[in-house]
């Protein structure tokens, strides 16, 4: 256990390694490139904004890997399904969402937030019983029903809620930006930064701090001795599941808000990043995860300022440089199966 503690821990070493000088290095190489201040803080603070809510999509698919060992590519069926049912929610409470009121906004929002995290949560403990289970230790099956899995309710979406895309105007509390001089920076943006980083810490507290925690970290590590000293890890499997699906609902939420319209194959599309950021940061590695997710998000932000027509391979030239560097990831947590 205590190995696998010391793998979760990104910030606990006295000197700083050269992984977690990765995110501060690319913010100082792109204040060189992009040489206006007020733009590269714009450009931070966007990118660190799609870093956390890809963060929010991906934490909980890692985390599943980590301790079921579950390729999930039926992820994105929870943050699409989690998207449409905040939006009709948030749509039920019109009122709100119309009013003035930053705190009636954030209440539409949040329950909006949780009703799909309800929603993706409960429809992820099906997805586990029905369609995972019988898959456990393959992982073609996994990754071709899980697929499979992604694609239905994708149609059950087109019939539930209509083939077209929906728009999802954000709140006036939400729109427009904060400007400091020459500095722009966006509400909505700036939420999307503070959340991510509250799950960043709820996470990180939950898995170092609590029973629960020491629990999964040593389910990632050696998942039989768990159960040899009387634990139930079935059980642990199934809340961790839960819980990663509605973190990808809440997640879908705030990409729709972010994007300002959601479709029924948005969480497909999501898909790409996600993985890449997993990939990046360590299958399994829920703080690999988190910096995965800055990366990503950052890069994708400076190249398209930088260099248009290189943006949309960033991300995936990024992953290739990092898996040159470290083949298993950034952190990737240690394994005793």
């Amino acid at each position: 256990m205590r190995a696998a503690a010391s793998r979760f821990r990104l910030f606990g070493a006295c000197r700083p390694s050269p992984v977690q000088l990765l995110v501060p290095g690319l913010m100082v190489v792109a204040l060189v490139l992009v040489g206006n201040p007020s733009t590269w803080v714009t450009l931070t603070l966007a990118g660190l904004a799609m870093g956390m809510m890809i963060f929010i999509m991906a934490s909980g698919l890692t985390l599943v890997f980590g301790l079921m060992d579950v390729l999930n590519f039926g992820h994105g069926a929870f943050i699409s399904l989690g998207a449409f049912v905040g939006v009709t929610v948030m749509a039920a409470l019109s009122p709100w969402m119309a009013s003035p009121s930053l705190a009636a906004n954030l209440g539409a929002i949040g329950l909006g937030a949780l009703v799909a995290m309800a929603v993706a949560g409960g429809f992820g403990y099906l997805f586990e019983r029905t369609i995972i289970r019988p898959v456990y230790g393959d992982h073609l099956k996994q990754i071709l029903i899980t697929m499979g899995g992604l694609i239905v309710v994708e149609q059950v979406i087109y019939v539930l809620w209509g083939p077209d895309a929906i728009p999802i105007p954000r709140p006036d509390s939400l729109k427009g930006a904060f400007a400091f001089g020459d500095v722009v920076l966006e509400k909505y943006r700036i939420l999307a930064v503070c959340l991510g980083l509250v799950i960043f810490a709820a996470m990180s507290l939950t898995l170092r701090r609590t029973k629960i925690g020491l629990l999964i970290r040593a389910g990632v590590e050696n998942s039989e001795m768990v159960e040899t000293l009387g634990y139930r890890i079935g059980a642990l499997f199934i809340a961790v599941f839960v819980v990663g699906s509605a973190l990808a609902g809440l997640g879908g939420v705030m990409w729709g808000l972010y994007q300002e319209v959601i479709t029924a194959p948005m969480g497909m599309t999501v898909m790409i990043l996600i993985f890449i950021v997993v990939i990046i940061g360590g299958l399994g590695s829920v703080e690999g995860c988190f910096l995965g997710a800055l990366l990503v998000g950052l890069m994708n932000n400076y190249t398209a300022y930088l260099a248009p027509k290189v943006a949309l391979g960033s991300s995936i030239l990024l992953m290739v440089a990092v898996l040159m560097w470290r083949p298993e990831g950034l952190l990737p947590p240690a394994k005793g199966r």
